[in-house]
């Protein structure tokens, strides 16, 4: 059988364990379905998710003119304390930033490598834990907005990191903590406006299962600028990263945009 189509990051199904699929234009995989069985992947080209043109991707699945123009990728993204919308200020479009920014958002601690704190709206729980590769997470705040969940997360990397150790996650090197008693820590260092909106009691700490044969001792990423055309056995699937049997990993999220043919 051969797929062909633009890579965007994998659908998600919270379960046990996560269902993961890769959505074509025309058709999709179910990736669980081809654990221990053989694939080709061969690169073909770039299209941009956003213009859909056949230009080179720069990142996010954007090429250049795309990633510094369209309001999907305004630096508020990556770090949601520039936020603004709250304010009726503009970045790139006020209309996508006040839809997008002025919505319930979530502050959480997570576990993928040492405990992370991030940032998510609440219509993301649990899929942004899952594409981290998280086994854990618990929410510390709700706050109305993404500026306030911004202020939060800023005070909080004083305390815990806030980037995933990717090839720990992979190789499934994960501290064992107790977040639910992590997060009574995390109340006197929030900042003053959103105390109010603090977790104390709440019960949800969410549990992750990854379907996974075997996690590798060692990892290599797998690039399809360097490798046009990789085959291997698919022993895993963590976080937006298939797992190969020799170690190779290939992280589908950082591959949006690209074009490619998938031969089972």
């Amino acid at each position: 059988m051969t797929y062909e189509g633009v890579l965007t990051k994998m659908q998600t199904e919270f379960g046990n364990p996560i269902q993961y699929y890769l959505v074509f234009e025309n058709s999709f995989l179910n990736m669980n379905q081809l654990l221990d069985k053989s694939l080709t992947i061969n690169f073909v080209g770039h299209q941009c998710l956003n213009c859909g043109k056949k230009k080179k991707i720069y990142r996010q699945g954007f090429c250049y003119e795309c990633f510094y123009s369209s309001p999907a990728v305004g630096d508020w993204i990556m770090k949601p304390e520039l936020s603004k919308a709250h304010l009726g200020i503009e970045d790139r479009d006020i209309a996508y930033e006040k839809k997008v920014q002025l919505q319930p958002h979530i502050v959480y601690l997570a576990l993928s490598s040492e405990v992370k704190v991030g940032v998510t709206r609440k219509t993301q729980m649990p899929t942004r834990w899952i594409d981290q590769g998280a086994t854990q997470a618990i929410s510390i705040v709700e706050v109305p907005n993404r500026y306030l969940a911004g202020i939060t997360e800023v005070a909080l990397k004083n305390h815990y990191a806030d980037k995933t150790n990717w090839r720990k996650m992979l190789q499934n090197d994960v501290e064992q903590v107790d977040l639910v008693t992590e997060r009574l820590k995390v109340e006197n260092l929030i900042p003053s406006e959103v105390k109010e909106y603090f977790y104390s009691q709440k019960e949800d700490l969410y549990l992750m299962d990854y379907p996974v044969l075997e996690y590798p001792n060692k990892v290599n990423s797998l690039s399809l600028e360097k490798t046009p055309h990789f085959q291997g056995k698919l022993t895993g699937i963590k976080g937006q990263y298939l797992i190969f049997e020799n170690g190779t990993v290939f992280n589908v999220r950082s591959s949006e945009g690209y074009v490619v043919q998938i031969n089972i």
